[in-house]
């Protein structure tokens, strides 16, 4: 069977599922595989439970006629997507980076839909799985869509390009993430670099941070830009206070804004807001709207999150970490105002042969600036000098050392395996 022809039957179906625990009445099941799990294995009970179809690649499950055989379901999928996306004449802005893609992702989304009838990646869901399935839920009351792509080895970028066809690119940055993937930091600007190729060659426009040297060395030419950030780019801004809230004004052309009062902790959030705010000028959201959208974005999945507890104000910062965005909160730590303060930090994960010496860096960076630091994980063991650490979240929970902590600013951060958010309730 054709894509073309899957893509009439997906359009008749109430939508497409893997998971037989979520199955989707009238839907389409598609098995996929995995290291512990066979999808083929539940195409049946798909179709008994409700499905229209099921799509599978092993020729011994296609047991009867709604069950749609080929030859790799995962490219299946993959191909299924492009071919919706390409009923769609809109704009479709894929944003990478190494930090910070999924808050702009956000702070874009938030910007736009002040306007727009806008599809944007939920959560984090921007791997080869986590984009079909984003673009496959375009309809034709879209306007615009936002399509975050991550990536931790080399030609991802180009893979996820290759499905979504974008027509709008945003790097965020390009530093020290997932080094044990790409080899190198190298490896990294290559693979991201694969989003600017894509709109080179399709004659689209790129949004860029006119103060990232990496990034400006990467820019293709002959496309045309929207600039932010220093004061030469089409948007520039001022960080204003952190308190320990993002406070700011930006500029474009004639217009200068207020002071922004964000609900954002962390100066390396700046340069986001600026990304949004140049996409949405470019996208002519009016000054107003913008600013609305700005205040009003509140951050959720323990991104940059304040959650002011009985007795203390935590920064939650610990869905993610690697060398780039553990130095940025630091540094943005330091600048804020309060009379306690204490840094937990937990392991940076994916760094390869660098993680040794990248998590001794840290150190030394936190003793220079001598801030009070509790260090978590096996990695940090290993450098970890006369500071502070514990093998685990749990371990620090079972040490009663944070239970008489009172009017303390404290600093959350470290990959999400370290569990950090379980340490939220003992504040």
């Amino acid at each position: 069977m054709s894509i073309a022809e899957i893509h009439k039957l997906f359009l008749a179906s109430e939508g497409l599922t893997t998971d037989t625990r979520n199955l989707i009445p009238k839907g389409i099941f598609l098995a996929l595989k995995g290291a512990n799990f066979n999808g083929n294995e539940y195409a049946l009970k798909a179709i008994e439970e409700g499905c229209l179809f099921a799509i599978v690649d092993e020729e011994k499950y296609a047991v009867n006629e709604k069950l749609i055989l080929v030859d790799d379901c995962l490219k299946t999928l993959q191909d299924l997507a492009n071919f919706h996306r390409k009923q769609f004449d809109i704009p479709v802005i894929g944003i990478t980076g190494s930090n910070g893609k999924t808050t702009t992702k956000e702070l874009i989304g938030a910007v736009l839909s002040s306007k727009y009838n806008t599809l944007v990646t939920q959560g984090n869901l921007n791997n080869h799985l986590g984009v079909p399935f984003t673009l496959l839920q375009l309809n034709q009351s879209h306007e615009i869509a936002i399509i975050e792509m991550g990536a931790n080895k080399p030609f991802d970028i180009k893979e996820l390009v290759d499905i979504a066809e974008p027509t709008h690119g945003v790097i965020t940055n390009i530093g020290a993430a997932h080094l044990e993937g790409f080899g190198s930091i190298q490896g990294v600007i290559n693979t991201k670099k694969e989003l600017y190729d894509y709109i080179e060659k399709s004659k689209g426009h790129l949004f860029y941070n006119a103060a990232d040297e990496i990034l400006k060395s990467i820019l293709p030419a002959g496309l045309t830009y929207s600039s932010y950030n220093n004061n030469d780019a089409e948007v520039s801004g001022v960080l204003v206070a952190q308190d320990p809230f993002v406070q700011f004004k930006w500029t474009h052309n004639a217009y200068t804004s207020g002071v922004l009062k964000t609900q954002l902790v962390g100066q390396y959030n700046f340069i986001n807001f600026l990304s949004a705010i140049a996409i949405g000028v470019y996208f002519k959201v009016t000054n107003e709207a913008i600013n609305k959208a700005i205040e009003h974005y509140e951050p959720t999945n323990n991104r940059s999150q304040i959650l002011r507890t009985e007795r203390n104000t935590l920064i939650v910062d610990c869905y993610n970490a690697n060398v780039t965005s553990m130095q940025a909160a630091l540094e943005s730590f330091i600048l804020m105002d309060a009379p306690h303060k204490l840094v937990v930090l937990g392991d940076m994960k994916e760094l390869g042969i660098t993680s040794l010496d990248e998590h001794e860096k840290l150190v030394r960076f936190v003793k220079r600036n001598k801030l009070n630091a509790i260090l978590i994980g096996s990695e940090f063991e290993k450098v970890k000098g006369e500071l502070k650490h514990f093998n685990s979240a749990q371990e620090l929970l079972e040490a009663d050392l944070v239970d008489d902590l009172k009017d303390t600013l404290v600093l959350l951060k470290g990959s999400r395996s370290i569990r950090l958010e379980s340490l939220i309730p003992s504040f």
